[in-house]
């Protein structure tokens, strides 16, 4: 089957929304998480000019530059479109702007079709959890993959893979042959695809622009996303009357296919001005030559699933991110869920005043959007006081005592979240060496579908218990508590480990003083 709404965490954000956890309201984030299908990056690029011809432009940027000065130039440098300034980037962008249309074509009737074919909407929810469970399972193996091979042709690959799959599910649609078993083998499919095209198509997306550029990209992914959604909603509905319910799938499939032809052509920036600056976030260097004068070991090209675990777990910043945007996630960012039922509820307003509400939302998500593209270097600390403004807000929401009232909370509630997860996924895609990155956003990818799952039902529970005003007020707080903790955590000094070395062939096992470790923690 094809694919479910896109990641709110924009790990995202992403070539095409593949995030098994996320919701199809979701804006991105960055992360998040309801189920998916073929992930987008949220590092989006298209130009008016060829792809090929990107290497002038890039390569004629001094490698260093004068700090900013007040004026002109540093204005552009905070620009929310600066990333555009890369050829290869606006070819990315205007791939991706097509391959979101195409995803929000196919979501669009693909509830419908289920429900057309079983009848039955436990099966509906059945076939969106067949395709959440790679991204829960097997995350962590397809994060080591994107470390170990080439990451244009992971990305190449894995993007025509998903056009062939939607190819197929177009084929079995218009035959007649789409049968319940069949959905869940394509459901499966997918959904393992995407655990290994999600990190790499996310990476790709930042290897084109500086590291300084990054929220800008970040962002614009986030507005092209939105853009899509728009265009890709109103085409399905002609498409669907012209041609029928097959013609999403086939458009969707060229939509990976534009994606995966763009990305041979595309330009990395300079890799020491996308590679992490600090100390702590360098690689371990190479282990020194042994008496021979040969290098002991060399480095492993990939590294296993563990590495990046025990990675995750001993950088405090990556902990508290997860801790931060987790809590976010369940008690605070379901908005379609609370706010639905405090409108409808203790405000006794309608269906029409809920469709305001969502509007005011969508726009407010839009403009945190633009703002976060002026981000330049985004921290921990910025993304905890971005939730726990939100919270707050959150919880004043709960009291509100009108309609008016809440439609004033709503609008700043959207732009803190948008700006919260650009700069989340921004710590999470610049953070980790490069080495492993794809490792690193494989276990957020993993904890990510995991809360996306939970946080559902239990801010259910929840309101069921304290009620609509009391589930808003309580989640509000508990975030609160949690980012106080998480800052508290993340000052604790950074002991990460070392990457895993190889033996030569050639060379026997040491032990003692003239060993080198597997892995083994550095100080910060």
């Amino acid at each position: 089957m094809a694919q479910a709404p896109p990641e709110s965490v924009k790990t995202a954000d992403s070539a095409k929304p593949a995030d098994a956890g996320e919701s199809a309201d979701a804006g991105d984030s960055a992360g998040s998480a309801s189920a998916a299908g073929p992930a987008r990056t949220a590092e989006y690029g298209g130009s008016a000019d060829s792809p090929g011809s990107s290497g002038a432009t890039e390569s004629s940027e001094p490698a260093k530059k004068p700090a900013d000065k007040p004026g002109k130039g540093s204005r552009s440098e905070r620009s929310p479109w600066r990333s555009l300034r890369y050829p290869s980037m606006r070819w990315w962008s205007a791939a991706n702007l097509v391959s979101n249309v195409g995803t929000w074509m196919q979501l669009t009737v693909q509830n419908l079709l289920v429900l057309q074919i079983t009848g039955s909407a436990a099966t509906t929810g059945l076939s969106l959890a067949v395709q959440a469970a790679p991204g829960l399972l097997l995350s962590l193996v397809g994060g080591s993959l994107v470390d170990s091979w080439p990451r244009k042709l992971t990305a190449s690959v894995s993007q025509a893979l998903l056009g062939l799959v939607a190819f197929a599910t177009a084929a079995f649609v218009a035959f007649g042959v789409l049968t319940v078993p069949l959905l869940m083998v394509l459901a499966a499919v997918t959904g393992s695809i995407a655990t290994v095209d999600n990190p790499a198509c996310s990476l790709l997306g930042n290897d084109l622009v500086k590291r300084k550029d990054v929220p800008s990209a970040i962002a614009l992914g986030s507005v092209v996303h939105s853009a899509g959604r728009l265009i890709g909603t109103a085409a399905a509905g002609a498409a669907v009357a012209w041609f029928g319910m097959a013609s999403a799938y086939v458009v969707n499939g060229l939509s990976f296919l534009a994606v995966a032809t763009v990305i041979p052509f595309l330009k990395l920036a300079p890799e020491e001005e996308r590679e992490p600056q600090t100390a702590h976030e360098r690689p371990a260097p190479a282990p020194a030559a042994g008496r021979t004068g040969r290098p002991r070991r060399r480095p492993a090209t990939g590294g296993g699933t563990r590495e990046g675990l025990v990675y995750f777990a001993r950088n405090p910043r990556l902990v508290a991110l997860a801790a931060i945007t987790g809590i976010s996630a369940i008690f605070g960012r379901n908005y379609q869920l609370t706010l639905a039922v405090l409108v409808t509820g203790p405000l006794a307003a309608g269906a029409g005043a809920f469709s305001t509400v969502s509007t005011v939302l969508a726009v407010g998500g839009m403009a945190g959007a633009v703002l976060a593209g002026c981000l330049r270097k985004p921290s921990v600390r910025h993304v905890a006081v971005l939730a726990a403004a939100g919270a707050l807000l959150q919880t004043v929401a709960g009291l509100s005592p009108s309609l008016v009232l809440l439609l004033v909370l709503v609008a700043p509630m959207a732009v803190v979240e948008s700006v919260s997860d650009t700069a989340g996924t921004t710590v999470l895609q610049t953070e980790p060496p490069s080495h492993m990155r794809g490792r690193v956003l494989g276990v957020w990818r993993s904890a990510s579908t995991g809360w996306g799952l939970v946080g559902p039902p239990l801010l259910g529970a929840l309101m069921e218990f304290a009620g609509a005003r009391g589930g808003l007020i309580v989640g509000g707080l508990a975030i609160v508590a949690v980012t106080g903790a998480a800052q508290l955590l993340q000052r604790r000094p950074v002991r990460l480990p070392q990457p895993a070395f190889r033996r030569t062939s050639a060379e026997p096992a040491t032990t003692g003083a003239g060993a080198v470790p597997e892995t083994e923690p550095a100080a910060a």
